[in-house]
């Protein structure tokens, strides 16, 4: 099971708030709005989509890594591994 399948849901509804959040930019730069307007809106669906990022890196820790870290060895390496590169992901994005 997945960490973050208790939080789905939630997830789902905030990536469908966010895809909405695209599709309104795009319309805005269709009708030739202005450039600030547009900029706060893609930086509220940046912010939208960083929220759902930070769900899952905390989800994943919580649950992924934690399991891997008790189990011990290579397999919590591993994840410990995977969960830093995310996070470096993260951070330059």
């Amino acid at each position: 099971m997945n960490g973050y399948a208790g939080n789905k849901d939630d997830l789902l509804k905030r990536l469908s708030r966010a895809e909405g959040q695209v599709r309104g930019i795009a319309r805005m730069v269709e009708n030739d709005k202005y450039c600030i307007d547009i900029l706060t809106q893609v930086s509220a669906a940046t912010s939208a989509l960083e929220t759902v990022a930070l769900s899952l890196l905390a989800d994943h820790l919580s649950h992924c890594v934690a399991e891997a870290t008790a189990e011990g060895g290579a397999v919590a390496a591993e994840k410990i591994r995977e969960a830093n590169e995310a996070i470096a992901r993260m951070v330059r994005s």
